[in-house]
């Protein structure tokens, strides 16, 4: 098998309630658990990413919170790896490409959450490193953001990182455009 699913990062801390909510979360998280039963049902592979913030004055996914455990929507089970790491990038200080190595893994699907963070960062290196990238974008999402004292929405942050990321680093598709394959 040469693709594999990576979610990256949704974790209670980006949901309502949580310390860093994001906009649309649950639509987010519900298009990426469509995928998520999509790789399932075709005996693909699903690699599950979860961040712990480790550095001082971090403010969400602490070590050992009810934050920064995997969304129940996205429950990993027993034979999908959870691929920790501390950084934007998957890859970074992580077993991510070691255990995409061990299977032969050549192509990712990628979702997840922040589109403008982590969903970039790991998009990027993954390219980088040669692998065919996928993005779902709407199994992704991110939240406001402000530059220069001007709040940008999370739909045009989210919007210009995907459109930054097509076609250089990842060809773009909807949920629907995999699982009606």
């Amino acid at each position: 098998m040469s693709k594999a699913l990576v979610i990256i990062d949704i974790q209670n801390d980006y949901f309502e309630g949580g310390a860093c909510e994001l906009v649309s979360a649950k639509e987010a998280s519900l298009k990426a658990k469509e995928l998520l039963e999509y790789f399932r049902e075709n005996k693909m592979p699903v690699f599950h990413v979860q961040h712990t913030s480790l550095y001082e004055g971090a403010t969400f996914f602490l070590p050992d919170t009810y934050g920064m455990k995997i969304h129940e929507n996205l429950k990993p089970r027993e034979d999908e790896p959870i691929i920790e790491k501390n950084f934007p990038n998957s890859f970074l200080d992580t077993s991510l490409e070691y255990e995409l190595k061990i299977q032969e893994i050549k192509e990712l699907v990628i979702c997840g959450m922040m589109s403008h963070m982590c969903v970039d960062a790991t998009t990027r290196a993954a390219s980088d490193m040669g692998y065919g990238c996928t993005v779902v974008h709407d199994a992704c999402t991110t939240r406001d953001l402000e530059f220069l004292g001007e709040i940008i929405p999370a739909k045009s942050v989210h919007n210009s990182f995907m459109a930054a990321l097509e076609g250089t680093y990842a060809k773009m598709v909807s949920c629907e455009e995999i699982i009606s394959k």
